[in-house]
């Protein structure tokens, strides 16, 4: 069985109290917690200002599970890729010195072809890391 295990920690001093969170989940499939996700797509590319590039090529099956790590990895804390799905607007993941720019893990709801996501590049030509994980994917029509 395939055993993939996500982990982040927030520390803040923002509050009064200094906060620190911190979680964790090996990734399952839908369903279960008896399975692993077994499949993964992994990328690494370079995109120029203006151009939009669809993460996903494939559209995983809607019903399984699909996680999706996204980390920017341009050095230049003015650039940015503008996050979609189906044109609906989810973030920007911005650039920064030393490999601490932005990212992102998130469940993922592929339904269809259209619920793609995709990034735009903005400000210069961005690096940019991504991984999907899945159980299993649907070749679908256009």
């Amino acid at each position: 069985m395939a055993t993939t295990t996500a982990a982040v920690t927030l520390t803040s001093d923002l509050l009064s109290d200094n906060m620190s969170v911190s979680a964790s989940s090996t990734l399952m499939k839908a369903g279960t917690t008896a399975d692993g996700l077994d499949q993964i797509e992994y990328a690494v590319i370079e995109i120029a200002t203006g151009d939009e590039f669809d993460l996903i090529a494939t559209t995983p099956t809607a019903t399984k599970a699909s996680k999706l790590y996204v980390k920017n990895h341009s050095i230049d804390e003015t650039y940015y890729v503008a996050i979609t799905q189906n044109a609906q607007a989810i973030g920007r993941l911005y650039g920064g010195p030393n490999g601490t720019g932005d990212w992102m893990f998130i469940p993922a709801d592929f339904h269809d072809a259209a619920a793609d996501i995709a990034i735009t590049s903005n400000g210069g030509t961005n690096k940019i890391e991504f991984a999907l994980f899945h159980e299993g994917t649907a070749l679908t029509t256009t």
